[in-house]
């Protein structure tokens, strides 16, 4: 199974692999046949695996997917058939380039409340940055801290609005050891 990147929407994780790619069992509950029968909200409980998913049954599943009517939803796994995702994306959202860490000092990591959530410090990227560069700012400038950069733990892809665009936020995140937190 190749995965291409798990994209999170409204919290909701949708894990999107190749045309041919089959989730391990276990990640899923339902199977949902784009090919053979339409997706519907209805259809949309608890941990579903969609495959032969087309442009416009993506394009269905991201309207369901954002909406602000109350889901079953808990996970996706989509098998999508011939659609480049990084371009359908882009047609769809503003990307925005991001960066942040997980950071560790002993066995604490640190953690942010914003905006009535528990987050990871990050922050967007200026265009002459590298993302490794970012990560080490951002953090530095949200918790007033000096870190350590590590290894390059993984990126993610969320979905918010903002002035009523879409936004799609690419983050990149690496592990960081605290150095200094005594101006935390």
């Amino acid at each position: 199974m190749l995965e291409l990147m798990v994209l999170f929407i409204n919290d909701i994780p949708v894990k999107i692999l190749e045309a041919d790619g089959v989730p391990d069992s276990g990640h899923y509950n339902h199977i949902l046949d784009a090919g053979a029968e339409p997706i519907t909200q209805a259809k949309l409980i608890n941990h579903v695996w969609i495959k032969n998913v087309g442009e416009q049954d993506f394009d269905t599943l991201l309207g369901f997917l954002n909406s602000h009517v109350p889901t079953n939803i808990l996970s996706v796994v989509v098998s999508l058939a011939g659609v480049p995702v990084k371009k359908f994306l882009k047609t769809r959202f503003k990307v925005i380039k991001a960066a942040g860490g997980l950071i560790r000092k002993k066995e604490k990591f640190l953690m942010i409340y914003r905006m009535k959530k528990w987050d990871l410090p990050k922050g967007k990227r200026e265009k002459s940055e590298t993302y490794k560069r970012t990560a080490v700012r951002e953090v530095e400038e949200e918790c007033n801290v000096t870190v350590k950069l590590g290894r390059k733990i993984c990126t993610t892809w969320h979905t918010y609005t903002m002035n009523k665009n879409a936004m799609l936020k690419k983050t990149k995140w690496y592990l960081m050891d605290s150095v200094d937190d005594s101006k935390m």
